[in-house]
């Protein structure tokens, strides 16, 4: 089986709630200015204890309690996206094997491409078993990027949050996860960044961001839908990656999806890099109004490098 499709979702948020008015205490900053330039409300930041690779082993233990008759010992490929790693060595996801006790030792490796990463992941994960290298993949987004932010700009303060979101792919005989489109625009390679030069504080020229999102997303969305051999209204949802309100709002209507169902958890949780398109799709399942099964979504992210990637995933 050379296809492959998304079995089940998981997600882990620390339980510390950051609404803007707690923001208004450390910078120059207003509950009505946050909102309004990127519609966040609150977010998670971590409380002391969580790291990258904790948080990670939460949300796949939860996905792997949701996957039916999968055990942790059945996967052979983990993958964890993310930026945020404070260790070089070992990588999180030899660290997220030993914390579910996978003996059978699966393949492990991190990817970094920032806020894209998870859906840079799937596609890996989907390739890997195109190739028969893998037939169950876990793949992760986590992030702790309060471990990375400026707490006296606030720019970016407002925005970050930690947190992690998982899925767990296996072969099938039917394509239900299209071929991943991505790319990156190397003019804008320090658009986002997490440098030396800056003390390792997270950092971003958010207008570059915005204009390029503006005119680029609707086209390589719309290029995701027609790689997949799709029409834009025969979307049922779009999973963007979660960084500002007012980028994800518009998008539907853009690409010509206007019933598609929008998640909008970047309202709740701020900008967890990527953790965010997981942690979203994740929450939305878990939630009173989950999508259905066989309902298709889109999902599609973007960020440092300046890279970007997505597919659509058939909800199982």
């Amino acid at each position: 089986m050379t296809g492959s499709k998304v079995v089940a979702f998981g997600h882990f948020q620390p339980e510390r709630i950051v609404p803007n008015t707690e923001l208004e205490t450390l910078v120059e900053t207003s509950d009505e200015w946050i909102t309004r330039r990127v519609g966040i409300q609150e977010r998670r930041w971590g409380t002391g204890v969580e790291t990258v690779d904790s948080m990670a082993i939460k949300a796949a233990k939860m996905a792997l309690d949701n996957a039916a008759d999968i055990n942790a010992e059945d996967i052979d490929l983990v993958i964890v996206a993310t930026c945020t790693a404070t260790d070089r060595t070992p990588h999180m996801a030899a660290r997220v094997a030993l914390g579910l006790g996978m003996d059978q030792g699966p393949a492990t490796m991190d990817l970094n491409a920032a806020c894209s990463g998870f859906a840079h992941a799937v596609g890996m994960a989907q390739g890997a078993i195109a190739a028969g290298s893998s037939t169950k993949a876990l793949v992760i987004g986590s992030e702790m990027l309060t471990d990375f932010t400026d707490f006296t700009d606030r720019s970016t303060c407002v925005l970050t949050a930690d947190g992690a979101g998982a899925f767990i792919i296996t072969a099938s005989q039917t394509a239900e996860i299209s071929p991943v489109v991505w790319g990156s625009v190397p003019s804008l390679s320090d658009a986002v960044r997490i440098e030396a030069d800056n003390d390792m504080k997270f950092a971003q020229n958010g207008q570059s961001v915005y204009r390029w999102t503006v005119t680029q997303l609707p086209k390589i969305a719309s290029k995701i839908i027609d790689r997949a051999g799709m029409k834009p209204e025969e979307l049922d949802a779009i999973i963007l990656h979660q960084a500002n309100l007012r980028i994800i709002e518009p998008l539907a209507e853009k690409i010509g999806a206007p019933n598609a169902r929008v998640a909008t958890d970047v309202v709740y949780s701020g900008n967890t890099s990527a953790a965010s398109m997981p942690l979203a799709l994740s929450k939305l399942m878990a939630s009173d109004e989950p999508l259905a099964s066989g309902d298709k979504a889109l999902l599609f992210a973007f960020g440092g490098g300046l890279s970007y990637a997505g597919q659509i995933i058939t909800i199982p």
